[in-house]
């Protein structure tokens, strides 16, 4: 990405032949990495790209393009400031001008184009801000919470994880609907949901389970990383030191007929992870048949300087884990992207999923299929069903703001209100904060996310350049005629003169 944020140097947009030290403004829906190459190459002063109100009404061809652009865009250093602006009837009437004024430039006439640019309204793009500075001290929150097993002290723990932060190329606009907010959605419905069971001692099942939505997890999860420190390395009494059963991950659930179990080393039989594996193989086979589900064996390659999934930091400090996603590759753009909107959730899709995996969770927990339970019993029914205003609800909150690591601190609203929520439904609620190790891996936050850009309508340079010739020339005529008329007025009185001599 970009270090500069300061910004005063006139608009052009990408048809123009000269762009050096301009600012380039280029439309999300004729956006291309080509464009975007040659402004940087021609040394450009910045580069602004507009993007639509609404990015559902983007065409999919469009997004997914950007999407793919997106890495890109983030791994390739550049020295001018690159913004990022939503649409409006103002700021689209500067680009149409801009336009305008830029496409212009190809008039065949060099007369033409001299008139032309000594008349048309250009725009000054000017940012009042400081210029960026590196923060040295990053906290990373992250919240946790519990419900207790009944029976003895030594309780298997099941855990239950989804790390909340987003991420994209502009972090003021990342709301990460799918990746990751579909993931905290189905965390805190099986909250939910498996606080009701635990609330009546018939149904209070003989597992603690552990809740935990981490931060820092579009940064190598960081969070994630700093909890297993604390709780395995520094503190003498933990959940996770004494019986872990299994880890169980969320990550993008939010669309898709697939659902995909990523392991980092199969699970063994007879386990308590491969009977959750069977759980959910048969969970979908009889209730949702239409569902693709499959298990995706990953090692972990620890030369790589970013992990693949959140379950490889569990599985790191020999805890078994897995992460469940609808997608298939840790590498799919959708995970890092503004275009990861609400609008691309689908409500049905994640009632099913969230369905799928509390099915197969509680069928675990409490050993249901080993009692006969048959495979198609439907347990979340009637008053324990899944519910889908609360879900989408949820989604709402989670999807209308960005969450992106940098801009989310102790003090933050939506961490207080994380913690309130998980609150009603869990105990021992709180929150961790922890300084990211900025060698796992290497980087590096900076401030000035986001400025206020203003358009100052001017004339461009060589109009103020033939406003002074014609000041001139107007002042040589009219001093041209002061003395031709002094002259006049002379040879009048010498006439007048001599006439009166006469």
């Amino acid at each position: 990405g970009t270090r500069s944020a300061v910004l005063n140097t006139e608009a052009r947009t990408v048809e123009a032949d000269v762009l050096s030290r301009r600012c380039v403004m280029m439309r999300l829906v004729d956006f291309s990495y080509e464009q975007y190459q040659k402004a940087l190459r021609q040394s450009a002063g910045a580069v602004v790209i507009i993007l639509p109100r609404s990015i559902s009404s983007v065409p999919q061809d469009v997004v997914r393009q950007f999407m793919e652009i997106e890495p890109e865009m983030l791994a390739m250093e550049t020295i001018v400031p690159v913004y990022f602006a939503v649409e409006d009837e103002e700021l689209l009437s500067i680009y149409e001008q801009t336009r305008a004024a830029s496409a212009s430039q190809g008039s065949a006439s060099a007369a033409e184009v001299l008139l032309h640019t000594a008349t048309a309204n250009g725009f000054q793009m000017v940012t009042s801000g400081a210029q960026s500075k590196a923060i040295n001290d990053w906290l990373i929150p992250s919240v946790e919470g519990r419900l207790t097993g009944l029976g003895g002290e030594d309780l298997p723990t099941v855990v239950i994880v989804a790390h909340y932060d987003s991420f994209g190329v502009a972090p003021w606009l990342s709301h990460g609907a799918d990746s990751n907010g579909s993931g905290i959605s189905v965390l805190l419905e099986l909250a939910r949901l498996f606080s009701r069971l635990y609330t009546y001692r018939r149904t209070h099942a003989g597992y603690n389970l552990l809740f935990f939505a981490s931060g820092g997890g579009k940064f190598n999860y960081q969070g994630t990383k700093r909890w297993l420190e604390d709780n395995l390395d520094h503190t003498d009494s933990s959940l996770l030191q004494d019986n872990v059963a299994f880890v169980l991950c969320l990550d993008t659930l939010g669309r898709g007929n697939s659902l995909h179990l990523h392991v980092s080393k199969p699970p063994k039989e007879g386990t308590l992870q491969h009977a959750f594996l069977r759980e959910l193989e048969m969970v979908v086979a009889s209730q949702f048949p239409e569902v693709k589900f499959s298990m995706v064996h990953k090692k972990i390659n620890l030369a790589e300087d970013m992990l693949a999934w959140e379950h490889e930091r569990f599985a790191i400090r020999r805890l078994p884990a897995f992460t469940i996603s609808h997608l298939e590759s840790h590498r799919d753009s959708l995970r890092n992207s503004i275009m990861d909107r609400r609008a691309r959730i689908d409500t049905k899709a994640l009632i099913r999923n969230t369905r799928i995996i509390a099915e197969a969770l509680t069928r675990v927990i409490y050993n249901l299929t080993d009692k006969g339970a048959p495979a198609d019993m439907q347990i979340f029914t009637d008053q324990m069903q899944i519910q889908q205003e609360q879900l989408e609800s949820v989604m709402d909150w989670l999807s209308s703001q960005p969450r992106a690591a940098q801009l989310i601190d102790k003090d933050s609203t939506f961490l207080n209100t994380l913690e309130y929520y998980m609150g009603r439904y869990l105990k021992d609620v709180k929150q961790h904060h922890v300084k990211a190790d900025k060698r796992d891996p290497e980087f590096v936050f900076y401030d000035q996310l986001k400025q206020v850009m203003n358009a100052y309508r001017v004339k461009p340079a060589i109009f103020d350049l033939l406003l002074a010739v014609c000041i001139a020339a107007y002042l040589g005529v009219a001093y041209v005629a002061v003395q031709h008329f002094g002259l006049l007025y002379k040879m009048i009185q010498r006439l007048s003169l001599k006439t009166k001599q006469q």
